[in-house]
């Protein structure tokens, strides 16, 4: 048989668990995931690699109305994976109508790639409001093979990876077949650490809140890492620090834990707190923190 190879990419609104089901299928953790909107900020490629084929995922950001300009770059990252698609995976869950943005609805409605809309969460609603579910998106979106699963509970996502093996065109692999990712390891280090700031602080200093690893060193027995977290005003700086420093200090120690869970290795982490005022707007900034080209 030959071998396939294809790009999968998942689209949908925040918090549907776009990342959860991308980790789910791939098997490892790639994507960070939080309780909060807009936790993923790039388009990350999960790639699955088996001896008859390689699915290349790619976890996008929640669809959003833009209000500033990284935002507008996060959603370029979505209007990418309308380009390169071989399968769209587009994700709702119980009680979800159609993107926020009409213009990607309307783009899977007119589609010619085949689309998988999977309806997830399923382990949190009951058969009744399911079937309903499934009817008004056999209405919604005429041309999707609806797939209800829970990527949380990885229930029916074994049968989705059957269809999207079988979907997938005959190809060599686009990656080396022991790649991973697209990434970079200090792109993960920025990732857990800001994972950490999103579970630990409230309101709008997650979302004003960006990481630079400034150094990464591997030895043998350990990873010395320095990264500065950026913010965009003075007076998030003392909150991100907390009072005599307890609030950055529990930010360090649980992006260690999880840093040495990621890399199967002691780390020395060190954490530093900078302003960069109003980066979120500044394509200078977004441009260094890898939001645009």
């Amino acid at each position: 048989m030959e071998h396939k190879a294809g790009f999968v990419n998942i689209i949908g609104n925040p918090n549907v668990g776009k990342s959860t089901l991308m980790n789910a299928l791939v098997g490892e953790r790639l994507s960070i995931i939080t309780p909060k909107a807009q936790t993923t900020r790039h388009r990350i490629f999960g790639i699955l690699n088996e001896p008859e084929y390689q699915i290349v995922f790619s976890d996008t950001p929640g669809v959003i109305q833009p209000a500033y300009k990284m935002q507008e770059h996060m959603m370029k990252f979505v209007s990418d994976a309308f380009e390169d698609a071989d399968v769209f995976l587009y994700l709702v869950e119980p009680g979800d109508r159609a993107l926020k943005d009409q213009g990607f609805f309307e783009k899977l409605l007119r589609t010619k790639v085949p689309v998988l809309l999977i309806i997830n969460k399923i382990d949190t609603t009951d058969q009744e409001k399911l079937e309903g579910e499934v009817d008004y998106w056999g209405d919604a979106l005429p041309n999707a093979e609806i797939i209800p699963i829970s990527a949380l509970k990885e229930a029916n996502t074994g049968y989705l990876l059957e269809r999207l093996i079988s979907l997938m065109p005959e190809s060599p692999p686009y990656f080396e077949k022991d790649a991973l990712t697209d990434k970079t390891e200090r792109f993960f280090v920025s990732e857990i650490i800001r994972e950490q700031i999103l579970l630990n602080y409230k309101k709008e200093i997650p979302y004003s809140v960006e990481i630079d690893v400034e150094d990464f060193k591997e030895t043998e027995d350990i990873i010395r890492m320095r990264a500065v977290i950026y913010v965009a005003r003075d007076s998030q700086k003392g909150i991100i620090i907390g009072h005599r420093g307890t609030m950055l200090k529990r930010v360090g120690i649980g992006a260690r834990k999880q840093l040495e869970k990621f890399f199967a290795k002691k780390v020395h982490l060190e954490t530093f707190v900078k302003v960069k005022k109003n980066w979120r707007d500044s394509d200078l900034h977004l441009k260094r923190f890898g939001y645009k080209q």
